[in-house]
């Protein structure tokens, strides 16, 4: 019995999938995209602890415990921020040393 014997030139190769041209492009940008979505995120809340912590002291009517609190808030959002610039500082320093990606691999479309 003959068996035929099948070489590569026979077997009919699959065009490649395209690789897109816009957007993100690879599970790299997608990630690096949400971490710059978390960032923004991260600073917004900041912003509105701040505010709402000045608008506690301002409205505390010289009461200690509602100023006592209202300093903390603004403290732990300032430390908040500090941590934010610290990850941010830290994502750098791995673009720098391991040559990758993080934080530029996507920008935020502005209106025209």
């Amino acid at each position: 019995m003959f068996l035929p014997v099948l070489l590569a030139e026979d077997i009919p190769l699959m065009s490649p999938i395209p690789t897109p041209t816009t957007g993100l492009q690879d599970m790299g940008s997608i990630i690096g995209a949400l971490i710059q979505v978390l960032f923004i995120i991260a600073g917004l809340a900041t912003f509105i602890q701040l505010v709402l912590g000045g608008f506690q002291w301002i409205t505390s009517g010289g009461d200690p415990k509602k100023t006592e609190a209202a300093g903390k808030q603004i403290t732990n959002a300032i430390i908040g921020l500090g941590i934010v610039a610290v990850s941010w500082a830290i994502m750098k320093l791995l673009e720098t040393f391991f040559n990758v990606h993080i934080l530029s691999g996507f920008t935020i479309p502005k209106p025209k």
